[in-house]
């Protein structure tokens, strides 16, 4: 297994670009939702997460759907804890990842940890978008 830590700032990463380019999200969009979707997979869990990718409103609809793509991308792909089935189905299902403690705590911890280094990269991309704005004006 490569570095847990290398692999949560690798994600980290992609979820705040790849958020942020959607349809012009924009980077303190992104710093919103991801801050919501942080705090959910903290203080309720994984399928709780699951749920309020699922749950949100029409305009925050396709970065939340990005943010799940990519969350299962991290757990099927480089973790190899999932299967290829929708994430909340994975999670719940009779030898699902919620039946494998280990695995579970896993998930959560280097989700949460990419969640975190997303949420950094987002403040960092919305204090970049705001100086270039301020360079553009003072010219």
């Amino acid at each position: 297994m490569e570095n847990l830590d290398k692999l949560c700032a690798e994600y980290g990463y992609k979820f705040a670009k790849e958020i942020s380019e959607i349809s012009n999200y924009g980077a303190k969009k992104t710093e919103v939702l991801i801050t919501k979707a942080l705090s959910v997979l903290q203080e309720q869990g994984l399928y709780a997460f699951g749920l309020f990718c699922e749950s949100v409103g029409s305009t925050d609809k396709n970065a939340a759907e990005n943010l799940i793509r990519i969350a299962k991308e991290l757990l099927q792909s480089k973790l190899q804890i999932i299967g290829n089935g929708d994430l909340l189905e994975e999670i719940r299902k009779d030898d699902g990842l919620a039946s494998k403690l280990y695995d579970l705590m896993l998930a959560i911890q280097v989700l949460e940890k990419s969640l975190i280094y997303a949420r950094y990269h987002a403040k960092a991309l919305v204090k970049l978008q705001e100086h270039s704005q301020s360079e553009v004006r003072n010219e």
